[in-house]
Protein backbone atom coordinates (compact mmCIF):
# COMPACT_ATOMS: atom_id res chain seq x y z
CA UNK A 1 0.00 0.00 0.00
CA UNK A 2 1.61 3.42 -1.00
CA UNK A 3 0.98 6.12 1.55
CA UNK A 4 1.34 9.62 0.04
CA UNK A 5 1.49 12.59 2.58
CA UNK A 6 1.42 16.32 1.51
CA UNK A 7 3.87 17.88 3.56
CA UNK A 8 3.51 22.06 4.31
CA UNK A 9 7.31 22.68 3.08
CA UNK A 10 7.16 26.62 4.34
CA UNK A 11 5.87 26.35 7.83
CA UNK A 12 7.82 26.05 10.85
CA UNK A 13 10.90 28.28 12.55
CA UNK A 14 13.04 27.02 10.19
CA UNK A 15 11.09 26.03 6.76
CA UNK A 16 12.81 24.36 3.93
CA UNK A 17 15.76 24.31 5.64
CA UNK A 18 14.49 20.97 7.77
CA UNK A 19 11.84 19.76 6.05
CA UNK A 20 13.31 18.96 2.94
CA UNK A 21 16.42 17.05 4.38
CA UNK A 22 13.55 15.50 6.61
CA UNK A 23 11.19 14.29 3.63
CA UNK A 24 14.75 13.11 1.79
CA UNK A 25 15.74 10.43 4.70
CA UNK A 26 11.95 9.49 5.75
CA UNK A 27 11.97 8.13 1.99
CA UNK A 28 15.24 6.82 2.03
CA UNK A 29 13.57 4.98 4.93
CA UNK A 30 10.07 3.96 4.08
CA UNK A 31 10.20 2.83 0.50
CA UNK A 32 6.15 3.12 0.23
CA UNK A 33 5.67 6.30 0.55
CA UNK A 34 5.69 9.42 -1.60
CA UNK A 35 5.66 13.13 -0.71
CA UNK A 36 4.14 16.25 -2.21
CA UNK A 37 5.99 18.87 -0.82
CA UNK A 38 3.59 22.21 -0.85
CA UNK A 39 5.08 26.04 -0.89
CA UNK A 40 6.78 28.49 -3.28
CA UNK A 41 8.21 26.01 -6.11
CA UNK A 42 11.21 28.61 -6.58
CA UNK A 43 12.67 28.03 -3.03
CA UNK A 44 11.72 24.42 -3.17
CA UNK A 45 12.84 22.78 -6.20
CA UNK A 46 16.51 24.37 -6.05
CA UNK A 47 16.81 22.68 -2.69
CA UNK A 48 15.93 19.47 -4.16
CA UNK A 49 17.76 19.49 -7.32
CA UNK A 50 20.59 17.11 -5.52
CA UNK A 51 17.97 14.16 -5.00
CA UNK A 52 15.83 14.74 -8.45
CA UNK A 53 17.05 11.45 -9.51
CA UNK A 54 17.13 9.18 -5.86
CA UNK A 55 13.64 10.38 -5.45
CA UNK A 56 12.07 10.50 -9.14
CA UNK A 57 8.25 9.99 -9.15
CA UNK A 58 8.25 9.54 -5.21
CA UNK A 59 8.27 13.49 -4.68
CA UNK A 60 6.09 16.10 -6.60
CA UNK A 61 6.14 19.85 -5.84
CA UNK A 62 2.55 21.01 -5.50
CA UNK A 63 3.20 25.37 -5.72
CA UNK A 64 1.67 27.48 -3.22
CA UNK A 65 2.20 31.40 -3.07
CA UNK A 66 1.73 32.21 0.32
CA UNK A 67 2.93 31.00 3.79
CA UNK A 68 1.22 30.94 7.07
CA UNK A 69 2.93 32.95 10.01
CA UNK A 70 3.83 31.47 12.66
CA UNK A 71 2.18 34.05 14.95
CA UNK A 72 -0.54 35.13 12.03
CA UNK A 73 -3.95 35.72 13.19
CA UNK A 74 -6.04 32.41 12.91
CA UNK A 75 -8.89 34.42 10.68
CA UNK A 76 -5.97 35.53 8.60
CA UNK A 77 -4.84 32.48 8.41
CA UNK A 78 -8.40 31.20 7.45
CA UNK A 79 -10.01 33.47 5.49
CA UNK A 80 -7.13 35.61 3.79
CA UNK A 81 -4.73 32.97 2.95
CA UNK A 82 -6.58 30.11 0.94
CA UNK A 83 -3.10 29.71 -1.22
CA UNK A 84 -1.13 29.15 1.30
CA UNK A 85 1.50 26.03 1.80
CA UNK A 86 -0.52 25.37 4.70
CA UNK A 87 -4.09 25.31 3.11
CA UNK A 88 -3.40 23.50 0.07
CA UNK A 89 -1.55 20.20 2.25
CA UNK A 90 -4.77 19.66 3.76
CA UNK A 91 -6.23 20.39 0.50
CA UNK A 92 -4.80 17.65 -0.67
CA UNK A 93 -5.79 15.28 1.98
CA UNK A 94 -9.62 16.25 1.31
CA UNK A 95 -9.05 16.03 -2.51
CA UNK A 96 -7.86 12.31 -2.00
CA UNK A 97 -4.76 13.25 -3.41
CA UNK A 98 -2.83 12.74 -0.05
CA UNK A 99 -3.31 9.87 2.84
CA UNK A 100 -1.82 12.75 5.21
CA UNK A 101 -1.05 16.21 5.90
CA UNK A 102 1.31 17.82 8.19
CA UNK A 103 3.04 21.25 9.46
CA UNK A 104 5.43 22.61 11.32
CA UNK A 105 3.25 26.14 11.17
CA UNK A 106 0.97 27.96 13.38
CA UNK A 107 -1.21 25.22 15.56
CA UNK A 108 -4.07 27.41 15.48
CA UNK A 109 -4.08 28.15 12.17
CA UNK A 110 -3.88 24.55 10.96
CA UNK A 111 -6.19 23.41 13.37
CA UNK A 112 -9.00 26.36 12.13
CA UNK A 113 -8.04 25.24 8.32
CA UNK A 114 -8.36 21.44 8.91
CA UNK A 115 -11.53 22.19 10.51
CA UNK A 116 -12.77 24.01 7.91
CA UNK A 117 -11.51 22.17 5.18
CA UNK A 118 -11.91 18.21 6.53
CA UNK A 119 -15.11 18.62 8.88
CA UNK A 120 -15.27 16.47 12.11
CA UNK A 121 -16.21 13.06 11.91
CA UNK A 122 -19.71 11.69 12.46
CA UNK A 123 -20.74 12.05 16.43
CA UNK A 124 -17.17 14.03 17.27
CA UNK A 125 -18.20 17.37 18.61
CA UNK A 126 -14.82 18.59 18.86
CA UNK A 127 -11.53 17.91 17.13
CA UNK A 128 -8.33 16.90 20.14
CA UNK A 129 -4.75 17.26 19.65
CA UNK A 130 -3.01 14.28 20.63
CA UNK A 131 0.37 13.82 21.38
CA UNK A 132 3.24 11.58 23.55
CA UNK A 133 5.30 12.34 26.45
CA UNK A 134 8.11 10.16 27.88
CA UNK A 135 7.67 8.16 30.66
CA UNK A 136 9.69 6.22 33.32
CA UNK A 137 9.03 2.70 31.26
CA UNK A 138 8.39 3.91 27.54
CA UNK A 139 5.68 6.73 26.85
CA UNK A 140 1.94 7.39 27.02
CA UNK A 141 -0.90 9.79 24.50
CA UNK A 142 -1.98 12.54 26.26
CA UNK A 143 -4.98 14.42 25.07
CA UNK A 144 -6.75 17.13 24.72
CA UNK A 145 -2.93 19.56 24.53
CA UNK A 146 -4.74 22.63 23.68
CA UNK A 147 -7.70 22.64 21.06
CA UNK A 148 -10.51 22.56 23.36
CA UNK A 149 -10.05 24.58 26.80
CA UNK A 150 -13.63 24.80 28.01
CA UNK A 151 -15.26 20.79 27.32
CA UNK A 152 -18.08 19.02 28.36
CA UNK A 153 -17.94 15.66 29.91
CA UNK A 154 -19.21 14.04 26.83
CA UNK A 155 -16.49 15.99 24.80
CA UNK A 156 -13.81 14.26 27.44
CA UNK A 157 -15.34 10.50 26.50
CA UNK A 158 -15.11 11.33 23.17
CA UNK A 159 -11.24 12.33 23.76
CA UNK A 160 -10.57 8.64 25.43
CA UNK A 161 -12.11 6.86 22.52
CA UNK A 162 -10.29 8.77 20.04
CA UNK A 163 -7.20 8.27 21.99
CA UNK A 164 -7.48 4.71 22.38
CA UNK A 165 -8.17 4.00 18.79
CA UNK A 166 -4.91 6.22 18.29
CA UNK A 167 -2.82 3.75 20.29
CA UNK A 168 -4.35 0.95 18.74
CA UNK A 169 -3.26 1.99 15.25
CA UNK A 170 -0.16 3.44 16.07
CA UNK A 171 1.43 0.66 18.75
CA UNK A 172 -0.83 -1.98 17.71
CA UNK A 173 -1.89 -2.63 21.10
CA UNK A 174 -5.60 -4.13 21.23
CA UNK A 175 -6.53 -2.19 24.69
CA UNK A 176 -5.21 0.36 25.76
CA UNK A 177 -5.57 1.71 28.99
CA UNK A 178 -7.67 5.37 29.01
CA UNK A 179 -6.93 7.32 32.08
CA UNK A 180 -8.79 10.74 33.22
CA UNK A 181 -6.31 13.51 34.55
CA UNK A 182 -7.75 14.46 38.11
CA UNK A 183 -6.55 16.34 41.28
CA UNK A 184 -6.62 12.68 42.82
CA UNK A 185 -7.89 8.75 42.34
CA UNK A 186 -10.92 8.90 44.34
CA UNK A 187 -13.91 9.24 42.56
CA UNK A 188 -15.54 12.15 44.94
CA UNK A 189 -12.33 14.17 43.74
CA UNK A 190 -12.56 17.17 40.80
CA UNK A 191 -15.26 19.19 39.47
CA UNK A 192 -18.37 18.12 38.29
CA UNK A 193 -17.59 17.94 34.61
CA UNK A 194 -14.13 15.90 35.35
CA UNK A 195 -16.73 13.24 37.72
CA UNK A 196 -19.74 13.26 34.62
CA UNK A 197 -16.31 12.17 32.20
CA UNK A 198 -15.34 9.63 35.01
CA UNK A 199 -19.10 7.71 34.70
CA UNK A 200 -19.44 8.19 31.04
CA UNK A 201 -15.92 6.51 30.47
CA UNK A 202 -16.84 3.67 33.33
CA UNK A 203 -20.20 2.92 31.07
CA UNK A 204 -18.04 3.01 27.96
CA UNK A 205 -16.17 -0.28 26.40
CA UNK A 206 -12.93 1.20 26.81
CA UNK A 207 -10.06 -0.47 28.96
CA UNK A 208 -10.85 2.60 31.80
CA UNK A 209 -8.09 2.72 34.39
CA UNK A 210 -10.21 5.47 36.40
CA UNK A 211 -8.61 8.74 37.64
CA UNK A 212 -4.86 9.42 37.33
CA UNK A 213 -2.65 12.36 39.17
CA UNK A 214 -0.51 14.17 37.11
CA UNK A 215 2.51 12.19 38.35
CA UNK A 216 1.18 9.57 36.98
CA UNK A 217 1.61 10.32 33.43
CA UNK A 218 5.35 10.24 33.93
CA UNK A 219 4.95 6.69 35.75
CA UNK A 220 3.13 5.43 32.92
CA UNK A 221 -0.01 4.10 34.65
CA UNK A 222 -2.04 4.45 31.40
CA UNK A 223 -1.75 3.93 27.63
CA UNK A 224 -3.95 7.35 27.48
CA UNK A 225 -4.26 10.41 29.66
CA UNK A 226 -7.59 12.07 28.91
CA UNK A 227 -8.06 16.28 29.98
CA UNK A 228 -9.20 19.24 28.52
CA UNK A 229 -7.08 21.36 26.28
CA UNK A 230 -6.44 24.05 29.14
CA UNK A 231 -5.29 21.62 31.15
CA UNK A 232 -2.96 19.62 28.80
CA UNK A 233 -1.20 22.57 27.59
CA UNK A 234 -0.28 23.47 30.82
CA UNK A 235 0.99 20.24 31.30
CA UNK A 236 2.82 19.92 28.27
CA UNK A 237 4.64 23.35 28.31
CA UNK A 238 5.45 22.70 32.28
CA UNK A 239 7.35 19.46 31.04
CA UNK A 240 8.75 21.10 28.06
CA UNK A 241 10.35 23.74 30.55
CA UNK A 242 11.28 21.65 33.36
CA UNK A 243 12.98 19.85 30.72
CA UNK A 244 14.64 22.52 29.67
CA UNK A 245 15.36 23.24 33.26
CA UNK A 246 17.40 19.63 33.75
CA UNK A 247 19.65 20.28 30.91
CA UNK A 248 20.54 23.93 31.58
CA UNK A 249 21.04 22.72 35.05
CA UNK A 250 23.18 19.60 34.16
CA UNK A 251 24.98 21.76 31.97
CA UNK A 252 25.72 24.56 34.07
CA UNK A 253 27.12 22.10 37.27
CA UNK A 254 28.98 19.83 35.13
CA UNK A 255 30.77 23.40 33.21
CA UNK A 256 31.05 25.01 37.08
CA UNK A 257 35.27 23.76 37.46
CA UNK A 258 37.93 21.74 36.59
CA UNK A 259 37.01 18.96 38.69
CA UNK A 260 33.22 19.00 37.44
CA UNK A 261 34.20 18.61 33.94
CA UNK A 262 36.66 15.58 34.80
CA UNK A 263 33.88 13.96 35.99
CA UNK A 264 31.27 15.31 33.01
CA UNK A 265 33.98 13.57 30.83
CA UNK A 266 33.42 10.34 32.85
CA UNK A 267 29.42 10.92 33.15
CA UNK A 268 29.46 10.85 29.52
CA UNK A 269 27.98 7.69 28.52
CA UNK A 270 25.85 7.64 30.94
CA UNK A 271 24.69 11.50 30.22
CA UNK A 272 24.28 10.10 26.16
CA UNK A 273 22.19 7.56 27.56
CA UNK A 274 19.80 9.42 29.26
CA UNK A 275 19.34 12.20 26.32
CA UNK A 276 18.61 9.54 23.60
CA UNK A 277 15.88 8.46 26.26
CA UNK A 278 14.28 11.29 26.87
CA UNK A 279 14.87 13.40 23.65
CA UNK A 280 11.69 14.70 22.94
CA UNK A 281 12.58 15.10 19.20
CA UNK A 282 12.05 11.53 19.15
CA UNK A 283 7.90 12.21 20.70
CA UNK A 284 7.44 14.96 17.68
CA UNK A 285 4.03 14.82 15.92
CA UNK A 286 0.93 15.63 17.33
CA UNK A 287 -2.39 14.34 15.84
CA UNK A 288 -5.50 16.39 15.19
CA UNK A 289 -7.74 13.90 15.85
CA UNK A 290 -11.46 13.61 15.34
CA UNK A 291 -11.41 14.91 11.23
CA UNK A 292 -12.45 13.04 8.28
CA UNK A 293 -8.91 12.95 7.27
CA UNK A 294 -5.38 12.95 8.72
CA UNK A 295 -3.60 16.02 10.04
CA UNK A 296 -0.43 15.90 12.33
CA UNK A 297 1.23 18.96 13.86
CA UNK A 298 5.18 19.11 14.40
CA UNK A 299 6.45 21.20 16.39
CA UNK A 300 7.43 24.74 15.41
CA UNK A 301 11.00 24.07 16.30
CA UNK A 302 11.73 20.48 15.08
CA UNK A 303 15.08 19.70 13.39
CA UNK A 304 15.25 16.98 10.44
CA UNK A 305 15.54 14.19 12.83
CA UNK A 306 12.02 15.46 15.09
CA UNK A 307 10.14 16.73 11.78
CA UNK A 308 10.96 12.51 10.45
CA UNK A 309 9.28 11.33 13.03
CA UNK A 310 6.15 13.27 13.05
CA UNK A 311 5.95 12.05 9.52
CA UNK A 312 6.85 8.49 10.35
CA UNK A 313 3.72 8.79 12.82
CA UNK A 314 1.78 10.69 9.69
CA UNK A 315 2.47 7.80 7.65
CA UNK A 316 1.09 5.19 10.27
CA UNK A 317 -1.70 6.93 11.28
CA UNK A 318 -2.67 6.41 7.20
CA UNK A 319 -1.91 2.87 6.99
CA UNK A 320 -3.77 2.00 10.05
CA UNK A 321 -7.13 4.12 8.34
CA UNK A 322 -7.23 6.05 11.56
CA UNK A 323 -10.23 8.35 10.57
CA UNK A 324 -12.44 5.22 9.90
CA UNK A 325 -11.58 3.26 12.62
CA UNK A 326 -12.56 6.10 14.71
CA UNK A 327 -15.84 7.02 12.66
CA UNK A 328 -16.55 2.84 12.95
CA UNK A 329 -16.26 2.95 16.56
CA UNK A 330 -18.68 6.40 17.03
CA UNK A 331 -21.32 4.63 14.33
CA UNK A 332 -22.09 1.84 17.23
CA UNK A 333 -22.41 4.82 19.82
CA UNK A 334 -24.32 6.95 17.92
CA UNK A 335 -25.56 5.75 15.30
CA UNK A 336 -28.14 8.35 13.99
CA UNK A 337 -24.97 10.49 13.04
CA UNK A 338 -23.97 8.42 10.18
CA UNK A 339 -24.48 10.07 6.81
CA UNK A 340 -24.17 13.78 8.79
Amino acid sequence: MTITIAVDGMGGDHGPSVVVPATVDFLRRDPDCSVVLVGREETLRPMLARWSAEFAGRIVIRHASEVVEMHEAVASALRGKKDSSMRVAVDLVKAGEADAAISAGNTGALMAISRFVLKTLPGIDRPAIASILPTVGGHVYVLDLGANVDCQAEHLRQFGIMGALLVSALEHRERPSVGLLNIGEEDIKGNDVVKQAAELLKQSDLNFYGNVEGDDIWKGVTDVVVCDGFVGNAVLKSSEGLAQMIAGGLKEEFSRNLFNKLVAVLALPVIRAFKRRFDHRGYNGASLLGLRGIVFKSHGSADAYAFRCAMERAAEAARQRLPERIAARMALIHPEAVGA
